[in-house]
């Protein structure tokens, strides 16, 4: 597979998918742009794709990537040279940005905050001086960007205001993209720790992380009859449950390091999955 593919992290998009999706199916019924839905999905793609360039760099640069039990990175492997990849990440942001600025005149200049505010966000996860992925709070940004900011605002470029329903939505939305990075850090706990990178992973330990884990995807489920009182075919959800059964029995026992890779797959596959099933069942009952 070519590098730069490799280096944009395809197992991670479905974190950037699932919110617009979901976001733009609870603005079924007040009538879809399918336009601006499809600029919000380029938005979120690229954003997506430059948080992962920007945090190939900066770990690279920093040396903790240098031991990796995970997938290949591009600076670590000496795969690209530093330069070329944060060019690869800029690259991304700027389409991010160029997308976003076609919704401007349509929506209003609101997007442009949210738009730098989730950039901003992507870049000092691991870059900048005081990496807010290295303090333990990678969970919470990508609870709030990866659920609930994409997912509402997805649904506000078609609607023009933030609906109860949307930010509903955003819950199990952010749960999962956050189960994801939480089997990340599992994953990654033994050599971040010996590189100082201090995720929450490292810092409350193996035992209460892979709880974090149960509790994220379970949780997921539980908010799908919430939804339901709303848009009752929000159950079509539920069925995605199956998929959740072996990512949680993995996690849930001894695994470390690489044997938790099939987990991670299966968990993106669980939030699309997931994702594509709600967004259909909130559409289909508006």
């Amino acid at each position: 597979m070519n590098r730069w593919v490799l280096g944009a992290r395809p197992r991670t998009l479905p974190a950037a998918v699932v919110p617009v999706l979901v976001g733009t199916a609870t603005a079924a019924g007040g009538g879809i742009h399918w336009w601006r839905a499809g600029v919000a999905m380029v938005v979120a793609l690229a954003i997506q794709v430059a948080t992962n360039y920007a945090n190939d760099y900066a770990d690279g640069v920093r040396g903790t990537d240098d031991v990796r039990v995970g997938p290949v990175r591009l600076v670590a492997s000496r795969l690209a040279s530093p330069a070329a990849v944060k060019r690869a990440a800029l690259l991304a942001g700027a389409v991010a940005a160029v997308a976003g600025l076609t919704l401007v005149p349509a929506v209003g200049p609101e997007v442009i905050v949210i738009g730098a505010a989730s950039l901003a966000a992507g870049y000092l996860y691991t870059g900048g001086p005081r990496p807010y992925g290295y303090a333990g709070l990678g969970e919470v940004f990508v609870f709030l960007f990866f659920g609930v900011v994409a997912t509402t605002g997805s649904s506000y470029v078609q609607l023009d205001e933030v609906t109860l329903l949307a930010l509903a939505a955003s819950v199990p939305v952010g749960f999962l993209a956050t189960a994801l990075l939480v089997v990340n850090n599992l994953r990654d706990i033994r050599t971040d720790g010996a590189t100082g990178k201090r995720t929450l992973a490292v810092r409350v330990g193996e035992p209460a992380t892979r709880a974090l884990y149960g509790g994220l995807v379970v949780g997921a489920f539980l908010v799908v009859p919430v939804l339901a009182i709303r848009r009752p075919l929000a159950l079509l959800a539920l069925l995605s449950a199956p998929l959740a059964i072996r990512p949680l029995r993995v996690v849930s026992g001894p695994a470390t390091g690489r044997a938790l890779l099939p987990a991670l797959a299966e968990t993106a596959r669980l939030s699309l999955v997931f994702g594509v099933l709600l967004a259909a069942g909130l559409a289909l009952s508006a």
